[in-house]
């Protein structure tokens, strides 16, 4: 163990051993790929960095050596095809190990990367492609993603490369053989090129209620964060094989798939799968000895629902959870089988950790924890007055001292869309908690309209857009309804044009329309027909109302 983040970090520890103080120290041209990755390259070359698998039984496993020559080899080829410093570059690789070798070129060229999931369809590129001005694609293959990007490329000026793995496409740059043929000699750009730590690295899609999805922006402090992530909410140590469960697409991926348990020194564990299937993981955590594990509350439902008895998961010491509430009996039922405490966390695509069970803290079953000190986090009422124990109020960060790392840059392109979250002093989530007398943090709910369905998050504008086109819709609501499983499921109330009339066909039909015009994860399950929907004096739709009406069936 070298304990290269400790150069980083300055933290303080009360006598239980929780943490109490957190601090970074960030140099200038602090960039993680080089670093944290090629540092360790350098330091322990021969350290397992990851160890990828697919479905179909094929395994490799890679050093950081290794990661360091892929990535400059990835950084060349690039940059060869004309993407430089600044340029946005969309990646869509699944959970291929391609994506690794990109992100980490994409931060040594110091070009944005912006992940996003490979269930996205025609309509959801182009409207991503022209609000980002993306450049360049790096694209998996496999399915009809690539097929959805040529559609959108015709509406889409800003984008000039597209790039595949996994396969070959006329069209479309082979990355596997750019990537080959590329040098490995590769020097940290210097003068005009350089790569400083306020620039922008990485930003995602994210999904609101109002409006088509807001574009986060974050820059490369954001990486060193998530020590905060991996140390004292995933409780890694440099011998851990650590495995989160998310799609590369989703900003959970970083979380727990590179920035901070690479900085711990650990090994990822992925494993490159096209269905989830509860059994197929069990038996990867069995057969490769995973040590620690992270995944949203619906995985652990599956988990318990499919059965546990049979596995052996005597090498996972720690698990967490995110993404959604857990549910109490999922959490007991979780320890009966493993002995485990589940340390669930909060936090958002605009933060890392911001609310967590840390390591050292006693876990309230339904509790999301304490606030994480790298943030100065409150709960406001009206005016953004702090609000006592047990009252309920909006989570919100304090920057009146400035921002601290891990918090956003800013909406990209949208000045009004953050000053509407970031205003006065305060980063407002947009989420409701109360916090008791020992200071742990119950979740409450949205006081927007997003959706969380296992593990997904989405807006209900973006469906209710792609329903307003189906001939049969007059107007529509978006809103989530509870389900065991999933946590929310999606729910679609119609009111009907006039030549239409309510049927289980028609209901088929528009969940199915809604399949192929949009990422398909976020069709309505539910589909309602009404001859009204309930509105303001000023005629917006108050989906509260619907909940509200959902909740007492």
């Amino acid at each position: 163990m070298q304990g290269l983040n400790l150069k980083y970090v300055n933290e303080e520890y009360d006598k239980n051993g929780c943490l109490t103080k957190f601090s970074l120290n960030i140099p200038d041209n602090y960039n993680f790929a080089y670093d944290i990755v090629d540092e360790m390259a350098r330091l322990e070359p021969n350290k397992t960095a990851m160890v990828w698998c697919n479905e179909f039984g094929e395994e490799r496993i890679f050093t950081f050596a290794d990661m360091k020559r892929y990535s400059d080899k990835t950084a060349s080829f690039l940059k060869g095809l004309g993407i430089k410093k600044g340029d946005m570059v969309m990646l869509v690789l699944k959970r291929h190990y391609e994506f690794w070798f990109s992100i980490l070129a994409l931060h040594k060229i110091g070009a944005v990367t912006i992940p996003a999931t490979a269930l996205l369809t025609e309509h959801d590129f182009e409207y991503r492609f022209n609000m980002a001005g993306i450049k360049a694609i790096i694209c998996t293959g496999e399915g009809d993603v690539t097929d959805y990007v040529d559609l959108a490329q015709k509406k889409s000026p800003s984008l000039k490369y597209k790039i595949v793995a996994r396969g070959e496409k006329e069209g479309w740059v082979s990355f596997a053989e750019g990537m080959e043929a590329a040098s490995e000699n590769w020097s940290r750009p210097q003068g005009s090129e350089a790569v400083y730590a306020k620039d922008y690295m990485l930003m995602y899609f994210t999904s609101g209620t109002s409006g088509m999805p807001k574009l986060v922006g974050h820059d490369y402090s954001f990486s060193l964060a998530h020590i905060v992530t991996a140390k004292h909410w995933h409780n890694i140590t440099p011998d851990d094989l650590h495995l989160t469960v998310a799609e590369t697409g989703w900003g959970k991926a970083v979380w727990g798939k590179l920035y901070g348990q690479w900085i711990m020194e650990a090994a990822v564990f992925v494993y490159d799968f096209e269905k989830f299937n509860p059994k197929d993981l069990l038996s990867k955590i069995e057969k490769y000895h995973i040590t620690t594990f992270c995944a949203p509350p619906t995985i652990y439902r599956f988990f318990i629902k499919e059965g546990m008895d049979g596995y052996d998961l005597s090498s996972l010491r720690y698990a967490t959870t995110a993404g959604e509430a857990l549910n109490p009996e999922v959490y007991k039922r979780f320890e009966e089988y493993t002995g485990i405490k589940l340390m669930e966390a909060y936090g958002q695509t605009e933060l890392t950790v911001l609310i967590g069970n840390f390591v050292g803290d006693t876990p309230k079953v339904g509790s999301m924890g304490r606030p994480s000190p790298l943030y100065n986090v409150h709960i406001l009422g009206e005016n953004d007055k702090e609000i006592p124990n047990g009252e309920i109020g909006e989570i919100c960060v304090s920057t009146a001292g400035g921002k601290a790392p891990g918090l956003f840059i800013c909406y990209y392109n949208d000045p009004e869309r953050t000053k509407a979250q970031w205003h006065d002093g305060f980063y407002h989530t947009g989420d409701t908690a109360w916090r008791d007398e020992d200071g742990y943090l119950w979740y409450v709910g949205r006081t927007d309209d997003v959706i969380k369905s296992s593990g997904y998050r989405i807006g209900p504008f973006e469906i209710e857009s792609v329903l307003m086109e189906h001939p049969a819709v007059l107007e529509c609501a978006i809103t989530g309804v509870p389900d065991p499983i999933r946590g929310q499921v999606v729910k679609a109330t119609i009111v009907l044009t006039k030549s239409y009339t309510p049927s289980d066909e028609l209901a088929k039909e528009i969940k199915d329309f809604v399949k192929h015009q949009t990422a398909p994860y976020k069709y309505p399950r539910i589909v309602e027909f009404v001859t009204e929907l309930p509105k303001t004096i000023s005629g917006k739709i108050r989906r509260v109302v619907l909940r509200d009406q959902d909740s007492k069936k």
